[in-house]
Protein backbone atom coordinates (compact mmCIF):
# COMPACT_ATOMS: atom_id res chain seq x y z
CA UNK A 1 0.00 0.00 0.00
CA UNK A 2 0.96 3.69 -1.16
CA UNK A 3 1.06 5.74 1.67
CA UNK A 4 3.02 8.89 0.44
CA UNK A 5 0.84 11.41 -0.56
CA UNK A 6 3.70 12.60 -3.04
CA UNK A 7 3.10 9.13 -4.48
CA UNK A 8 -0.53 9.35 -4.37
CA UNK A 9 -0.70 12.83 -6.34
CA UNK A 10 1.62 11.24 -9.02
CA UNK A 11 -0.11 8.15 -9.93
CA UNK A 12 -3.54 10.11 -9.70
CA UNK A 13 -2.04 12.45 -12.31
CA UNK A 14 -0.77 9.56 -14.46
CA UNK A 15 -4.22 8.01 -14.66
CA UNK A 16 -5.94 10.90 -15.38
CA UNK A 17 -3.41 11.50 -18.13
CA UNK A 18 -4.09 8.12 -19.75
CA UNK A 19 -7.86 8.21 -19.76
CA UNK A 20 -8.05 10.82 -21.58
CA UNK A 21 -5.08 9.63 -23.86
CA UNK A 22 -6.57 6.44 -24.53
CA UNK A 23 -10.02 8.44 -25.40
CA UNK A 24 -8.53 10.14 -27.56
CA UNK A 25 -7.34 7.43 -29.41
CA UNK A 26 -8.56 6.73 -33.06
CA UNK A 27 -10.15 3.40 -33.77
CA UNK A 28 -13.93 1.76 -33.40
CA UNK A 29 -13.27 -0.54 -30.61
CA UNK A 30 -11.78 2.48 -28.33
CA UNK A 31 -14.38 4.65 -29.31
CA UNK A 32 -17.29 2.05 -29.01
CA UNK A 33 -15.77 1.49 -25.09
CA UNK A 34 -16.01 5.35 -24.14
CA UNK A 35 -19.85 5.36 -25.27
CA UNK A 36 -20.34 2.62 -23.00
CA UNK A 37 -18.13 3.58 -20.04
CA UNK A 38 -17.70 7.46 -20.31
CA UNK A 39 -13.80 8.56 -19.65
CA UNK A 40 -15.77 10.65 -16.38
CA UNK A 41 -16.50 7.41 -14.92
CA UNK A 42 -13.06 5.70 -15.14
CA UNK A 43 -11.84 9.59 -13.24
CA UNK A 44 -13.74 8.29 -10.25
CA UNK A 45 -13.74 4.67 -10.24
CA UNK A 46 -9.87 3.35 -11.28
CA UNK A 47 -8.80 5.65 -8.32
CA UNK A 48 -11.54 3.72 -6.38
CA UNK A 49 -10.05 0.48 -7.66
CA UNK A 50 -6.65 1.35 -6.34
CA UNK A 51 -8.00 2.53 -3.11
CA UNK A 52 -10.28 -0.82 -2.16
CA UNK A 53 -7.67 -3.52 -3.21
CA UNK A 54 -5.01 -1.83 -0.94
CA UNK A 55 -2.77 0.32 -3.87
CA UNK A 56 -3.13 3.05 -2.41
CA UNK A 57 -4.07 4.74 1.02
CA UNK A 58 -6.56 6.76 -0.38
CA UNK A 59 -8.74 7.35 2.82
CA UNK A 60 -5.87 8.17 4.85
CA UNK A 61 -4.55 10.28 2.54
CA UNK A 62 -4.38 14.47 3.24
CA UNK A 63 -4.41 14.97 -0.75
CA UNK A 64 -8.81 15.38 -0.63
CA UNK A 65 -8.44 17.70 2.37
CA UNK A 66 -6.10 20.24 0.31
CA UNK A 67 -7.34 19.96 -2.76
CA UNK A 68 -10.89 20.65 -1.56
CA UNK A 69 -9.99 23.45 0.61
CA UNK A 70 -7.59 25.42 -2.47
CA UNK A 71 -8.55 23.45 -5.72
CA UNK A 72 -12.25 23.63 -5.10
CA UNK A 73 -12.67 27.21 -4.78
CA UNK A 74 -10.36 28.50 -7.37
CA UNK A 75 -12.08 25.72 -9.64
CA UNK A 76 -15.72 27.69 -8.92
CA UNK A 77 -14.06 31.02 -9.42
CA UNK A 78 -12.74 30.06 -12.71
CA UNK A 79 -15.82 28.35 -14.43
CA UNK A 80 -18.50 31.45 -13.11
CA UNK A 81 -15.89 33.79 -14.35
CA UNK A 82 -16.53 33.42 -18.22
CA UNK A 83 -20.47 33.41 -17.59
CA UNK A 84 -21.49 36.10 -21.03
CA UNK A 85 -24.27 37.57 -19.72
CA UNK A 86 -24.78 39.21 -23.10
CA UNK A 87 -24.89 35.74 -25.18
CA UNK A 88 -26.80 34.16 -22.45
CA UNK A 89 -29.19 37.05 -23.28
CA UNK A 90 -28.78 35.86 -27.11
CA UNK A 91 -30.22 32.51 -26.43
CA UNK A 92 -33.87 33.70 -25.38
CA UNK A 93 -36.10 32.92 -22.66
CA UNK A 94 -36.57 29.58 -24.21
CA UNK A 95 -33.44 28.54 -23.34
CA UNK A 96 -33.14 29.54 -20.22
CA UNK A 97 -36.94 28.67 -19.11
CA UNK A 98 -35.66 25.12 -20.36
CA UNK A 99 -32.31 25.29 -17.73
CA UNK A 100 -34.04 26.66 -14.83
CA UNK A 101 -37.12 23.59 -15.49
CA UNK A 102 -34.80 21.39 -15.19
CA UNK A 103 -32.84 22.89 -11.64
CA UNK A 104 -36.61 22.94 -10.92
CA UNK A 105 -36.85 19.12 -11.43
CA UNK A 106 -33.85 17.74 -9.75
CA UNK A 107 -34.77 20.32 -6.91
CA UNK A 108 -38.35 18.49 -6.61
CA UNK A 109 -37.16 15.27 -7.97
CA UNK A 110 -34.84 14.51 -4.81
CA UNK A 111 -37.39 14.94 -1.90
CA UNK A 112 -40.15 13.26 -4.34
CA UNK A 113 -38.31 10.07 -4.90
CA UNK A 114 -36.83 10.07 -1.32
CA UNK A 115 -40.66 9.83 -0.15
CA UNK A 116 -41.55 7.23 -2.75
CA UNK A 117 -39.06 5.20 -1.92
CA UNK A 118 -39.20 5.74 2.00
CA UNK A 119 -42.98 4.72 1.91
CA UNK A 120 -41.96 1.24 0.31
CA UNK A 121 -38.61 0.47 1.64
CA UNK A 122 -38.27 2.56 5.16
CA UNK A 123 -34.70 0.97 5.40
CA UNK A 124 -33.45 2.53 2.17
CA UNK A 125 -34.16 6.36 3.55
CA UNK A 126 -33.02 5.31 7.42
CA UNK A 127 -29.74 5.68 8.88
CA UNK A 128 -27.89 7.98 11.87
CA UNK A 129 -25.63 10.50 11.96
CA UNK A 130 -23.27 10.64 8.78
CA UNK A 131 -25.28 7.53 7.53
CA UNK A 132 -27.69 9.45 6.72
CA UNK A 133 -29.10 8.63 3.27
CA UNK A 134 -30.05 12.38 2.47
CA UNK A 135 -27.09 13.85 3.67
CA UNK A 136 -25.29 11.66 0.51
CA UNK A 137 -28.23 12.31 -1.99
CA UNK A 138 -27.32 16.23 -0.73
CA UNK A 139 -24.40 15.70 -2.58
CA UNK A 140 -26.21 14.29 -5.89
CA UNK A 141 -28.32 17.40 -6.05
CA UNK A 142 -25.39 19.51 -6.28
CA UNK A 143 -23.78 17.78 -8.97
CA UNK A 144 -27.36 17.49 -10.62
CA UNK A 145 -27.99 20.98 -10.52
CA UNK A 146 -24.41 22.33 -11.06
CA UNK A 147 -21.30 19.78 -11.19
CA UNK A 148 -18.62 18.13 -9.37
CA UNK A 149 -17.48 21.31 -8.04
CA UNK A 150 -20.83 21.67 -5.91
CA UNK A 151 -21.25 18.09 -4.96
CA UNK A 152 -17.78 18.28 -3.29
CA UNK A 153 -18.87 21.60 -1.60
CA UNK A 154 -21.94 20.25 -0.07
CA UNK A 155 -20.38 17.13 0.75
CA UNK A 156 -18.23 19.07 2.75
CA UNK A 157 -21.09 20.60 4.18
CA UNK A 158 -23.17 18.16 5.22
CA UNK A 159 -20.45 15.46 5.51
CA UNK A 160 -22.11 11.96 4.88
CA UNK A 161 -19.88 8.76 5.63
CA UNK A 162 -17.04 7.80 3.62
CA UNK A 163 -19.36 4.38 2.97
CA UNK A 164 -22.34 6.39 1.95
CA UNK A 165 -20.27 8.41 -0.18
CA UNK A 166 -19.33 5.78 -2.23
CA UNK A 167 -22.32 4.38 -2.69
CA UNK A 168 -23.92 7.66 -4.58
CA UNK A 169 -20.92 8.39 -6.34
CA UNK A 170 -22.01 5.31 -8.34
CA UNK A 171 -25.75 6.66 -8.24
CA UNK A 172 -24.72 10.00 -9.26
CA UNK A 173 -22.56 8.87 -12.33
CA UNK A 174 -24.27 5.39 -13.97
CA UNK A 175 -28.28 7.00 -13.53
CA UNK A 176 -26.17 10.51 -15.01
CA UNK A 177 -24.90 9.06 -17.97
CA UNK A 178 -27.51 6.62 -19.09
CA UNK A 179 -29.84 9.91 -18.85
CA UNK A 180 -26.96 11.56 -21.05
CA UNK A 181 -26.50 8.74 -23.27
CA UNK A 182 -31.03 8.87 -23.86
CA UNK A 183 -30.24 12.85 -24.65
CA UNK A 184 -27.63 12.43 -27.42
CA UNK A 185 -29.74 9.43 -28.82
CA UNK A 186 -32.58 12.13 -28.87
CA UNK A 187 -30.02 14.67 -30.96
CA UNK A 188 -30.40 11.87 -33.73
CA UNK A 189 -34.11 12.25 -33.75
CA UNK A 190 -34.41 15.78 -33.12
CA UNK A 191 -36.49 16.65 -36.12
CA UNK A 192 -38.76 14.52 -34.85
CA UNK A 193 -39.21 15.28 -30.80
CA UNK A 194 -39.80 18.99 -32.28
CA UNK A 195 -42.35 18.30 -34.40
CA UNK A 196 -43.92 15.97 -31.06
CA UNK A 197 -43.01 19.30 -28.99
CA UNK A 198 -44.53 21.34 -31.61
CA UNK A 199 -41.18 23.46 -31.69
CA UNK A 200 -39.36 25.57 -33.90
CA UNK A 201 -35.58 25.05 -34.45
CA UNK A 202 -34.72 28.35 -36.44
CA UNK A 203 -33.29 30.34 -33.41
CA UNK A 204 -30.71 27.77 -32.88
CA UNK A 205 -29.20 28.32 -36.29
CA UNK A 206 -28.90 32.14 -35.08
CA UNK A 207 -27.12 31.03 -31.89
CA UNK A 208 -24.76 28.68 -33.78
CA UNK A 209 -23.43 31.53 -36.09
CA UNK A 210 -23.71 33.76 -33.47
CA UNK A 211 -21.68 31.42 -30.95
CA UNK A 212 -18.69 30.51 -33.83
CA UNK A 213 -17.78 33.67 -34.85
CA UNK A 214 -17.41 34.83 -30.95
CA UNK A 215 -15.28 32.08 -30.71
CA UNK A 216 -13.12 32.43 -33.82
CA UNK A 217 -12.36 36.39 -32.83
CA UNK A 218 -11.84 36.02 -29.66
CA UNK A 219 -9.49 32.93 -29.05
CA UNK A 220 -5.83 33.14 -29.08
CA UNK A 221 -2.96 31.34 -27.31
CA UNK A 222 -2.38 32.41 -24.02
CA UNK A 223 1.01 33.74 -22.70
CA UNK A 224 2.69 32.57 -19.44
CA UNK A 225 1.62 36.23 -18.25
CA UNK A 226 -1.76 34.71 -18.87
CA UNK A 227 -1.82 32.23 -16.44
CA UNK A 228 -0.08 33.89 -13.73
CA UNK A 229 -3.54 36.02 -14.21
CA UNK A 230 -5.65 32.98 -13.88
CA UNK A 231 -4.12 31.76 -10.78
CA UNK A 232 -4.20 35.04 -9.23
CA UNK A 233 -7.99 35.17 -9.64
CA UNK A 234 -8.74 31.72 -9.09
CA UNK A 235 -6.62 31.41 -5.84
CA UNK A 236 -7.35 35.49 -4.72
CA UNK A 237 -10.44 34.88 -4.54
CA UNK A 238 -10.42 31.42 -2.92
CA UNK A 239 -8.00 33.09 -0.02
CA UNK A 240 -10.89 35.80 0.33
CA UNK A 241 -13.29 33.74 0.59
CA UNK A 242 -11.69 31.68 3.47
CA UNK A 243 -11.02 35.09 5.14
CA UNK A 244 -14.49 36.17 4.92
CA UNK A 245 -15.78 32.68 6.34
CA UNK A 246 -13.33 32.72 9.05
CA UNK A 247 -15.08 36.02 10.22
CA UNK A 248 -18.73 35.00 9.61
CA UNK A 249 -18.69 31.85 10.77
CA UNK A 250 -17.59 32.39 14.59
CA UNK A 251 -20.08 35.33 14.74
CA UNK A 252 -23.21 33.07 13.50
CA UNK A 253 -22.18 30.38 15.91
CA UNK A 254 -21.57 33.17 18.81
CA UNK A 255 -24.92 34.64 18.06
CA UNK A 256 -27.59 32.87 16.05
CA UNK A 257 -26.59 29.05 17.04
CA UNK A 258 -29.53 27.55 15.89
CA UNK A 259 -28.58 28.22 12.24
CA UNK A 260 -26.45 25.15 13.13
CA UNK A 261 -29.48 22.93 12.16
CA UNK A 262 -29.01 24.52 8.17
CA UNK A 263 -25.63 23.99 8.27
CA UNK A 264 -25.26 27.97 8.19
CA UNK A 265 -21.99 27.69 10.67
CA UNK A 266 -20.30 25.11 8.32
CA UNK A 267 -17.00 27.29 7.32
CA UNK A 268 -17.05 25.29 4.04
CA UNK A 269 -20.29 26.33 2.93
CA UNK A 270 -19.05 30.50 3.33
CA UNK A 271 -16.13 29.45 1.19
CA UNK A 272 -17.64 28.02 -1.70
CA UNK A 273 -20.93 30.63 -1.45
CA UNK A 274 -18.52 33.50 -1.27
CA UNK A 275 -15.79 31.71 -3.84
CA UNK A 276 -19.08 31.42 -6.77
CA UNK A 277 -20.50 35.09 -5.93
CA UNK A 278 -16.84 36.45 -6.39
CA UNK A 279 -16.98 34.66 -9.48
CA UNK A 280 -20.50 36.01 -11.09
CA UNK A 281 -19.41 39.46 -9.78
CA UNK A 282 -16.27 39.08 -12.21
CA UNK A 283 -18.17 37.98 -14.87
CA UNK A 284 -19.30 41.49 -15.23
CA UNK A 285 -16.08 42.83 -15.49
CA UNK A 286 -13.29 42.98 -17.73
CA UNK A 287 -11.76 39.90 -16.29
CA UNK A 288 -14.40 37.85 -18.01
CA UNK A 289 -11.83 37.75 -20.88
CA UNK A 290 -10.20 35.41 -19.07
CA UNK A 291 -12.05 32.73 -19.92
CA UNK A 292 -11.15 33.46 -23.63
CA UNK A 293 -7.30 32.11 -22.40
CA UNK A 294 -8.81 29.28 -20.67
CA UNK A 295 -10.50 30.20 -17.42
CA UNK A 296 -12.44 27.20 -17.38
CA UNK A 297 -10.11 24.74 -19.16
CA UNK A 298 -7.87 25.58 -15.92
CA UNK A 299 -10.86 24.97 -13.99
CA UNK A 300 -11.83 21.46 -15.55
CA UNK A 301 -7.99 20.43 -14.84
CA UNK A 302 -8.84 21.50 -11.24
CA UNK A 303 -11.97 19.51 -11.38
CA UNK A 304 -10.62 16.42 -12.55
CA UNK A 305 -7.69 16.67 -10.17
CA UNK A 306 -10.66 17.24 -7.22
CA UNK A 307 -12.77 13.53 -9.08
CA UNK A 308 -9.13 11.94 -8.73
CA UNK A 309 -9.01 12.41 -5.26
CA UNK A 310 -12.95 12.17 -4.37
CA UNK A 311 -12.49 8.30 -6.47
CA UNK A 312 -9.37 7.62 -3.77
CA UNK A 313 -11.39 7.39 -1.19
CA UNK A 314 -14.17 5.31 -2.37
CA UNK A 315 -14.70 1.52 -1.30
CA UNK A 316 -15.91 -0.13 -4.09
CA UNK A 317 -17.10 -3.15 -2.13
CA UNK A 318 -19.79 -0.74 -0.20
CA UNK A 319 -21.31 0.29 -3.50
CA UNK A 320 -23.49 -2.71 -3.42
CA UNK A 321 -24.79 -2.47 0.16
CA UNK A 322 -27.42 -0.13 -0.79
CA UNK A 323 -28.74 -0.96 -3.98
CA UNK A 324 -32.40 1.21 -3.27
CA UNK A 325 -30.60 3.83 -3.71
CA UNK A 326 -30.32 3.16 -7.49
CA UNK A 327 -33.84 3.34 -7.09
CA UNK A 328 -33.89 6.65 -5.77
CA UNK A 329 -31.47 7.90 -8.33
CA UNK A 330 -33.58 6.61 -11.55
CA UNK A 331 -37.12 7.72 -10.08
CA UNK A 332 -35.09 11.18 -9.08
CA UNK A 333 -33.94 11.50 -13.15
CA UNK A 334 -37.49 10.60 -14.63
CA UNK A 335 -39.22 13.25 -12.12
CA UNK A 336 -36.49 15.74 -13.67
CA UNK A 337 -37.13 14.45 -17.37
CA UNK A 338 -41.22 14.68 -16.77
CA UNK A 339 -41.03 18.28 -15.01
CA UNK A 340 -38.80 19.10 -18.41
CA UNK A 341 -40.61 17.76 -21.00
CA UNK A 342 -44.05 19.12 -20.00
CA UNK A 343 -42.55 22.54 -19.67
CA UNK A 344 -41.03 22.07 -23.02
CA UNK A 345 -44.47 20.83 -24.67
CA UNK A 346 -46.02 23.57 -23.35
CA UNK A 347 -44.18 26.59 -24.27
CA UNK A 348 -42.91 24.59 -27.96
CA UNK A 349 -39.22 24.55 -26.52
CA UNK A 350 -36.89 22.94 -29.34
CA UNK A 351 -35.84 19.95 -28.14
CA UNK A 352 -32.11 21.07 -28.63
CA UNK A 353 -32.43 23.47 -25.39
CA UNK A 354 -34.27 20.58 -23.48
CA UNK A 355 -31.01 18.10 -23.72
CA UNK A 356 -28.45 20.78 -23.37
CA UNK A 357 -30.40 22.46 -20.72
CA UNK A 358 -30.94 19.35 -18.67
CA UNK A 359 -27.35 18.34 -19.24
CA UNK A 360 -26.19 21.79 -17.96
CA UNK A 361 -27.64 20.08 -14.76
CA UNK A 362 -27.06 17.10 -14.35
CA UNK A 363 -23.96 16.07 -16.52
CA UNK A 364 -21.86 19.74 -16.28
CA UNK A 365 -20.13 21.39 -19.04
CA UNK A 366 -18.33 18.91 -20.36
CA UNK A 367 -21.80 16.70 -20.81
CA UNK A 368 -23.72 19.46 -21.84
CA UNK A 369 -21.35 20.81 -24.23
CA UNK A 370 -21.13 17.10 -25.84
CA UNK A 371 -24.41 17.09 -25.98
CA UNK A 372 -24.66 20.50 -28.01
CA UNK A 373 -22.10 19.16 -30.06
CA UNK A 374 -24.26 16.37 -31.32
CA UNK A 375 -26.34 18.68 -32.68
CA UNK A 376 -23.45 20.74 -34.24
CA UNK A 377 -20.24 20.89 -32.90
CA UNK A 378 -20.50 25.02 -33.32
CA UNK A 379 -23.26 24.35 -30.70
CA UNK A 380 -20.75 23.22 -28.05
CA UNK A 381 -20.25 26.51 -26.20
CA UNK A 382 -24.19 26.77 -25.22
CA UNK A 383 -24.03 24.00 -23.67
CA UNK A 384 -20.81 25.65 -21.45
CA UNK A 385 -22.69 29.09 -21.10
CA UNK A 386 -25.86 27.19 -19.73
CA UNK A 387 -23.25 25.16 -17.46
CA UNK A 388 -21.78 28.09 -16.65
CA UNK A 389 -25.27 29.21 -14.82
CA UNK A 390 -25.56 25.68 -13.43
CA UNK A 391 -22.51 25.80 -11.33
CA UNK A 392 -22.90 29.20 -10.29
CA UNK A 393 -26.75 28.15 -8.61
CA UNK A 394 -25.59 24.28 -8.18
CA UNK A 395 -24.59 24.95 -4.90
CA UNK A 396 -27.36 26.78 -3.59
CA UNK A 397 -30.04 25.04 -5.18
CA UNK A 398 -28.36 21.78 -3.72
CA UNK A 399 -28.25 23.27 -0.10
CA UNK A 400 -32.30 23.81 -0.24
CA UNK A 401 -32.62 20.51 -1.82
CA UNK A 402 -30.49 19.04 1.01
CA UNK A 403 -32.89 20.44 3.77
CA UNK A 404 -36.27 19.01 1.69
CA UNK A 405 -34.73 16.11 1.34
CA UNK A 406 -33.95 16.41 5.32
CA UNK A 407 -37.04 17.12 6.18
CA UNK A 408 -38.76 14.43 3.93
CA UNK A 409 -36.59 11.81 6.01
CA UNK A 410 -37.52 13.23 9.30
CA UNK A 411 -41.31 12.17 8.01
CA UNK A 412 -40.81 9.23 7.56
Amino acid sequence: MIHNDAAILGLLMVVLALIFYTASLPGNFVQRFYTVIPPLLLCYFIPGILNSFGFIDGTGSQLYPVVSKYFLPACLVLFTLGMDWRSLGKLGPKALIAMLSGTVGVMLGGPLALWMVGMVSPETVAGQGADETWRGLATIAGSWIGGGANQTALREVFKPSDQLFSQVIAVDVLVAELWMAVLIYGAGISRKIDHLLGADDRQISEVQDSMQAELVSNQRIPAMRDYIYLAAVGFGATGLSHLLADMIVPYLSEHYPGLQKFSLTSSFFWVVAIATLVGIFLSATPLRKLEHLGASKLGTVFLYVLIATIGMQMDLKAVAGNPGLFAIGFLWIVIHALILIGVCKWLKIPFFFLAVGSQANVGGSASASAVAAAFHPALAPVGVLLAILGYAIGTYGGYVTALMMQWVSHQL
